[in-house]
């Protein structure tokens, strides 16, 4: 099982970064990447079913349904694309009269200068061309983050269970 490169810091270590955190100085950093999720057929399904409502089944929102993910992030819109990280977390069907859903999980970074750091993001994700969800916080390079991830959906697929998700990420820290 391959393993994530997390923060190597201590308890120690981030109580020193806090007491440096007045004089530091705030960054920007956008990143932009594709989000592959997966979530029918034979192989590399990357999301799966975990929980539903009673009536979710005769919902034409989906109304219910959960799903837990472990999609990768790629550079490119190719799923073969060089892979940055990976998008951990859940998603819920939420919009009993409208089909949106509630967002809860985690930005992955496993190469690259963000190695070992997180981004969470937290919010509602409605069927719409353009979303924007929050970034409510983050890890290593990204404590104290704060921003907004832009999707855009560019493929979805109910034959084959793919979803190709274009993702720009404006996000402040320090």
């Amino acid at each position: 099982m391959r393993m994530v490169d997390c923060v190597n810091e201590g308890a120690k270590e981030v109580e020193e970064w806090f007491d440096k955190l007045p004089y530091a100085k705030q960054k920007v950093t956008k990143l932009h990447f594709f989000f592959h999720d997966r979530f029918a057929g034979k192989h590399n399904i990357t999301a799966v079913r975990v929980a539903h409502g009673s009536d979710t089944n005769k919902s034409p929102t989906f109304f219910g349904l959960v799903f837990i993910m472990d999609d990768p992030l790629t550079e490119g819109m190719k799923p073969t694309s060089k892979e940055l990280g990976r998008a951990q977390g859940l998603y819920a069907f939420s919009g009993r009269d409208e089909l949106s859903l509630l967002m809860s999980f985690n930005l992955v970074f496993t190469t690259g200068e963000f190695n070992g750091s997180t981004l969470t993001v937290l919010g509602r994700n409605p069927a719409v061309p353009h979303r924007e969800m929050p970034i409510v916080g983050g890890s290593g390079a990204f404590r104290m983050a704060r921003g907004v991830a832009s999707a855009k959906l560019r493929s979805f697929s109910m034959t084959t269970g793919n979803a190709l998700i274009e993702y720009n990420v404006v996000v402040l820290h320090y």
